[in-house]
């Protein structure tokens, strides 16, 4: 063995050629020397901090040229954590952690997680009517502005940048609902196990119809720009292929899945909140690539307004949780000049009017309900694919073991069919049209 000179990193000699060791970069040691003749070879990191990783994601590239050989993703980042913690924390506490993972669809986290509590808690039947009406107005609202950043952002990378500028103007008018709504703009914690945390405020249903007709003008401006715009088309066309057998392969969901031409959605498969009882259609492409992706989230956002409308006509007065007080907690919530917080009412009863209410409360807020032990898993379709909540308990205030199934983890590993044999700008493309979020990843 023959150690050689170099002053930014040590190379040796073997029976199997010169291997380098490069300092940092964590397994960097694992990639050995170009094959002898072989002189364009480059292995070169994309991210963990690049703006086109939709996160704190890091592509290890393999380039002959421009061309990629070999994609591998390194994720971990991240990681928050947020499944561990849970363990420690009372059950409607969860909510407030799991609203945190795919941090631009928080309204489909809490879902996934109260369905597979109630489940387990038996009262799927007894969740009010409006509770699930607000649930589904809310879910889809969000699929809106989860998708208008999906384009605005994968515009932004492609060069597009009025798309993102359109993109993030339609998306305020989302948050300023949930804002209205909960109290927060993101990871709200509105939707709880029984149902959700407050009725809506006075006023609400009539900004969110106004909101609607605004959102189906202003999409349309993204429609004009962009759908069969010949440059955009360049760039996305045939780019980031993965057929039909590639995404029964690898478990991939969602928009990708249907770009193949495959209407898989388990809001119509497998419906939950009572989606069976709304009129919507199922967008597919057949492309198979990127722009097929593109067309099938603008149909969507057009699919979900039209479910909030319907949502809007369906809602009719009625209690938001279940009926429970052992379980009910907390429904007395109101907005306030410093936020979401107990209503005056509800704090004047427990603290004037009942000792035995004021002890409940107690008990309710500090211990938190029990759960009967058994295991839950309920899948909802979020704006990636399906997000489902695998949740174990031993009977107690807390649960044992709460495991997300998101498809952001699962559709990363798309990464390298759709981008090896491509050029560097094509895996811009790719990554865009999966949509990954790393929030949901490394959770």
């Amino acid at each position: 063995m023959t150690t050689t000179a170099d002053p930014f990193s040590g190379s040796y000699d073997t029976t199997e050629g010169t291997v380098y060791n490069l300092g940092g970069g964590g397994d960097w040691d694992t990639i050995t020397a170009a094959p002898e003749g072989e002189n364009e070879r480059i292995v070169v990191n994309m991210g963990p901090q690049h703006p086109s990783t939709h996160g704190v994601l890091r592509m290890i590239l393999d380039l002959e040229g421009e061309t990629v050989t070999e994609v591998r993703c390194g994720i971990g980042f991240l990681h928050t954590g947020i499944e561990k913690n849970m363990e420690f924390r009372t059950w409607v506490q969860g909510v407030t952690y799991v609203t945190r993972m795919d941090y631009l669809a928080p309204m489909f986290n809490e879902t996934a997680y109260c369905l597979s509590v109630e489940r387990l808690l038996g009262i799927e039947d007894q969740i009010p009517e409006r509770a699930n009406v607000i649930r589904v107005m809310m879910m889809e609202l969000n699929r809106v502005s989860s998708h208008l950043v999906a384009l605005a952002t994968g515009g932004m990378e492609l060069g597009a940048l009025t798309a993102m500028i359109f993109g993030f103007r339609e998306r305020e008018l989302v948050l300023d609902i949930f804002e209205m709504v909960s109290g927060l703009r993101m990871n709200s914690a509105y939707i709880r196990p029984g149902g959700v945390a407050q009725d809506l405020p006075v006023g609400a249903e009539e900004k969110i119809r106004e909101t609607l007709v605004l959102l189906r003008k202003r999409l349309k401006d993204t429609a004009d720009l962009l759908v069969g715009n010949a440059i955009w088309m360049g760039r996305t066309v045939g780019v980031g292929y993965l057929d039909l057998t590639g995404c029964m392969a690898l478990g991939i969901t969602g928009p990708i899945l249907r770009s193949t031409g495959l209407p898989h959605d388990l809001r119509k498969s497998a419906p939950y909140c009572g989606y069976e009882n709304y009129e919507f259609n199922v967008p597919t492409q057949t492309t198979s690539d990127a722009y097929g992706r593109f067309l099938i989230r603008i149909a969507e956002m057009k699919e979900s307004l039209n479910i909030v409308d319907q949502c809007l006509d369906r809602l009719k007065p009625g209690p938001v949780m279940v009926a429970d007080k052992k379980i009910a907690w907390p429904s007395q919530l109101s907005i306030g000049g410093d936020g979401q917080g107990n209503s005056p009412e509800h704090i004047k009863h427990i603290m004037s009017e009942s000792m035995e209410a004021l002890i409940h409360h107690f008990k309710l807020v500090t211990e938190g309900f029990s759960v009967p032990a058994g295991q839950a898993y309920v899948p909802i379709e979020s704006p990636r694919g399906e997000l489902g909540a695998h949740v174990v308990s031993t009977g107690g205030t807390r649960p044992y073991r709460v495991h997300f199934r998101d498809p952001s983890f699962n559709n990363l590993q798309a990464v390298a069919a759709m981008s090896e044999g491509s050029m560097i700008a094509d895996v811009i493309a790719a990554v865009a049209s999966i949509d990954p979020v790393m929030g949901g990843v490394d959770r």
